[in-house]
């Protein structure tokens, strides 16, 4: 069985533009998000899938750089972009990161990834009431294909999966219990904002190591409260 996480990464941002490619620790924060995902020993492939903007030529020569598999593809129509990528490598299931979460739980992953290729659903859904910016997402090529043929509105082809979650009842899933020390709901550990990438920063400054495990970073936040309070405020954009 062959899985491959596909990390979704641009340089457009509406509210922090260039965000991936800002420094964060020694490195930056997509060098963050791919070197986690090359931890999660249960995944076959690591490839970055950015849009075919202009803007986003320093993503592919960053790849290019660092030895790094990269696909482009449509910027607005992510679900295509998405789909399309996988199917060069034909996975059996793929597991969905952004490029925004610099702190992706690479532990939790091999475990949806094993718990998806151990029941052969369509997709794990993750339940728990979960800090933003940790959890992947894990489900099979089968369902992504199903999804990028039916799944037409806006909504579905920008939010990759969005399609699923609509319509459960078109899927087979599999329960997965998030960890305890992920149920932090006040807590932002993602890129989006200013005030997110200070947040981030502090993080990466005072663990300096950029695979630190994730329950580290969740307590170090819970153990200062004055840094959480930092993004505590922001809200997530909705689903339109």
């Amino acid at each position: 069985m062959k899985t491959m996480i596909i990390i979704q990464a641009r340089m457009g941002s509406s509210r922090l533009p260039g965000k991936i490619l800002k420094p964060l620790g020694d490195s930056s924060v997509l060098d963050y998000v791919v070197s986690r995902c090359k931890q999660i020993k249960q995944a076959d492939q690591v490839v970055v899938a950015t849009s075919d903007l202009q803007t986003d030529d320093q993503v592919e020569a960053w790849c290019r750089e660092h030895d790094v598999l990269c696909f482009r593809g449509s910027e607005t129509d992510v679900l295509a972009r998405y789909f399309h990528c996988a199917q060069i490598y034909q996975p059996d299931y793929v597991v969905r990161v952004t490029a925004d979460c610099p702190f992706v739980d690479y532990q939790t992953a091999g475990e949806l990834i094993d718990q998806i290729q151990r029941t052969d659903k369509d997709y794990i859904k993750v339940e728990g009431n979960l800090a933003r910016g940790l959890i992947a997402e894990a489900f099979a090529y089968r369902s992504l294909e199903y999804i990028y043929q039916h799944g037409h509105e806006p909504r579905h082809r920008e939010h990759v999966t969005y399609f699923a979650y609509e319509y459960p009842e078109l899927f087979q899933s599999a329960i997965y219990h998030a960890p305890k020390y992920l149920c932090q709901p006040e807590l932002r550990i993602t890129l989006d904002t200013e005030a997110d990438y200070q947040v981030m920063k502090q993080i990466a400054d005072h663990f300096q190591d950029k695979l630190v495990c994730t329950e580290k970073v969740v307590h170090f936040l819970l153990d200062h409260p004055e840094i959480a309070k930092l993004n505590a405020h922001i809200k997530q954009k909705p689903v339109q």
